[in-house]
Formats: structure tokens, sequence, C-alpha cells
């Protein structure tokens, strides 16, 4: 699995199109399915349908995940919302521990962290 991330906007969703290939039929947008990518991980945690463990197992058989970055910038008043930003990034961290590869996008550039 090769996970994907950046701040909203950066061109995740067009790098993975260009560099690997795959098309709009391919990337499933913050739902599981059969897919081979998953772009919008955040929204699957701040949904709070799925279980962080069965969530996990799930995107650890996904080819390619994106995610954007939740962590930075103005912490939310929310509870609710300061606690999906915690999942999110706790997700990520086991995500790109077992990753193959983690790419950051910053206005349209990758940086491989991890290969």
């Amino acid at each position: 699995m090769i996970l994907i991330i950046g701040g909203l906007a950066s061109g995740k969703r067009n790098y993975v199109k260009n560099e690997y290939h795959y098309g709009d039929a391919d990337i499933a947008d913050g739902v599981l399915n059969g897919c081979p990518v998953l772009y919008n991980l955040q929204n699957l945690i701040f949904g709070g349908s799925i279980s962080e463990d069965t969530l996990l197992t799930a995107l650890l058989n996904k080819e390619i995940v994106i995610c954007n970055e939740v962590g930075s910038g103005v912490v939310p008043i929310d509870k609710a919302e300061r606690a999906a930003r915690e999942a999110t990034g706790r997700l990520c961290v086991e995500l790109a521990e077992k990753a193959e590869k983690v790419i950051r996008i910053c206005c349209g550039i990758p940086t491989i962290l991890k290969c």
C-alpha cells in the first residue's frame, strides 16, 4: 500500500492519476468499496461509522490511500472534530509504518518520505 498525504487541493489526486495511471473509476471518494484507490480517508474517520481497527485492515488491502493533512492550523473548538483529527493522525501513523511507500504532495510536487 502507498500512503499519499498533503494539504487540501495540493494535487494528490492528479498525482495518483498521472503517476500511477488510475482513472476516476478506480478512485473511491471517501467510501470503502472495491476500488484500488481510496481518496479522502479523513472523511471516513470524520463520519465515525467504521471502527479504527476495521478501517486499518481494509486500508492495508488498498493499493493507494490518500489523506488530507488535518493536524495543522487552528485547533477546532468542537470536541468531536478535535477527536476526529487526532484519530486521523493516529491512523496515518499506523498506515505509514506499514506502507511500502509514503509520499507527501505540496503544490503538486511529490516528496518521498518512505520508500
